[in-house]
C-alpha cells in the first residue's frame, strides 16, 4: 500500500470529501483506510475551493453550507490531515508541456488534467487519485499508480 504522503488526489476527487455526492461514502472510506497526511498544493486547494463555490452557482449546496465546507478544508490542512505542498511550477509546467506533447491528442486531455500529473509527477507522488478516465489514462502513461475509490 502506498502512503498518503505520496498519493497525488485530484480535486475534483477530493471535493466528495467536502461537497456530498455519489462518491462520497466510497471515496471517505478509502480516506479513513490511507491515513496520514494527504499532499495539496495552493493550486489544489484553489480548486477544490472554486467546486464548493461552483455547487453554491449550481445550487446543489446553499451558501452556510459552502462556508462550512470551506472551513473544513481549512481545518484539514491545520489538523494535518492535508499537508500544503509547494510545485516548483516551471518545471511543472515544463514537464505538463511535454506531456501534452506525447499524450493529449492521443488521450483528449485537458489543460487542468495534464497540469495535476504533471504536479504529481514533479513531487514524486506514486498513487493518483482521480475518478477521470482520460486523467487516469495519462496518469498511467506518466508512471503513477491510479486508484478511483
Amino acid at each position: 500500500m502506498t502512503s498518503a504522503e505520496l498519493t497525488y488526489v485530484d480535486p475534483r476527487a477530493l471535493r466528495s470529501t467536502y461537497v456530498h455526492d455519489d462518491r462520497s461514502a466510497k471515496f471517505c472510506a478509502w480516506r479513513r483506510r490511507t491515513g496520514g497526511s494527504l499532499p495539496l498544493t495552493r493550486f489544489a486547494r484553489a480548486e477544490v475551493v472554486n467546486a464548493i463555490e461552483l455547487a453554491v452557482h449550481r445550487r446543489f449546496i446553499d451558501r452556510h453550507v459552502a462556508r462550512a465546507a470551506v472551513g473544513d478544508l481549512d481545518s484539514d490542512i491545520r489538523e494535518g490531515r492535508l499537508a500544503l505542498v509547494d510545485a516548483l511550477w516551471r518545471r511543472t509546467l515544463d514537464l505538463a508541456a511535454d506531456l501534452s506533447t506525447r499524450f493529449t491528442a492521443r488521450l483528449g486531455t485537458r489543460t487542468l488534467d495534464v497540469l495535476h500529473v504533471a504536479t504529481a509527477v514533479t513531487l514524486e507522488m506514486r498513487l493518483f487519485v482521480t475518478y477521470d478516465v482520460r486523467q487516469s489514462d495519462l496518469a498511467k502513461a506518466a508512471g503513477l499508480r491510479v486508484v478511483a475509490p
